[in-house]
């Protein structure tokens, strides 16, 4: 299995990451990714995955981390993107909840990103939230213009929570769609019927650790071990065995990332 969104470098794992990722690979989990949320955590990524065999890297600004975005800041990024074990650039995108950076100023740190995505012919990790609209049109625009190389793989809207309609379009241009611990949840139904109608070439599963815990650990800090939960959530809603969707979501995240199945 592979978890494709883990944020392993977050002071939360500081006192136990060894363990941690140990734990992951005894619950069948190969590799992790760990995406950055602006050019130090990016840094610290890569770092982690040149110490650990399992872990990989994504490289960007998350849009809470735009307030202060420079054009300048690309070639940071550019720079750390040529690193090895960095395999996209995420996670960014827009979030309007926290209202944390202007809206034009999250648009411009997404499109100069994803315009360097497409010259350096990498996927992109999306994080979205409250801001489907804008981040679905910007996708599709940008994904009318990519190399060969990404068109059949552009990305992932990472821990999917939009509408059906976002879900049909995002796939429409070959994005993957990432699902995390709330399809787990109670109240998730909704959730749940998307996932369920979601071709099974184009699901990833993630943690978003240490965030999103999935049932029945919710409140308490997430990590890439509880990958299997929801992988067999995943399995029931589409009728297929946990190993069937273990093994096609590991080749889903293979073939986007351009990642081996397995470290070992």
């Amino acid at each position: 299995m592979i978890d494709t969104h883990c944020h392993l470098n977050f002071d939360a794992f500081d006192e136990d990451r060894p363990e941690v990722i140990r734990r992951a690979v005894e619950a069948g989990v190969s590799i992790i990714v760990n995406p950055a949320i602006d050019v130090e955590s990016g840094a610290a990524g890569i770092a982690l995955a040149r110490q650990y065999d399992a872990v990989f890297a994504a490289v960007g600004i998350h849009p809470n981390s735009t307030a202060g975005f420079e054009p300048h800041m690309l070639e940071a990024i550019e720079e750390q993107a040529r690193a090895e074990k960095v395999i996209a650039i995420g996670e960014i995108g827009l979030d309007y909840h926290w209202d944390l950076s202007p809206k034009a100023v999250q648009k411009s740190a997404f499109e100069a990103q994803l315009a360097l995505a497409a010259r350096l012919e990498l996927p992109v990790i999306i994080h979205n939230r409250d801001a489907s609209d804008d981040v679905i049109a910007i996708l599709e625009s940008w994904s009318a213009t990519l190399p060969p190389a990404l068109r059949d793989g552009p990305g992932v809207l990472h821990s999917f929570s939009a509408a059906p309609e976002i879900a049909r379009r995002a796939l429409r241009i070959g994005f993957y769609l990432g699902f995390t611990g709330p399809i787990t949840y109670k109240k998730a139904d909704d959730l749940r019927q998307i996932a369920g109608h979601v071709p099974v070439d184009r699901l990833l599963v993630e943690t978003d650790a240490p965030f999103l815990t999935p049932i029945p650990h919710r409140g308490k800090r997430n990590e890439p071990a509880y990958i299997p939960l929801m992988v067999e959530r995943l399995a029931a809603l589409h009728h297929i065995s946990g190993d069937l969707m273990a093994a096609t979501t590991s080749a889903n995240a293979a073939r986007l990332f351009h990642l081996p199945t397995s470290t070992a």
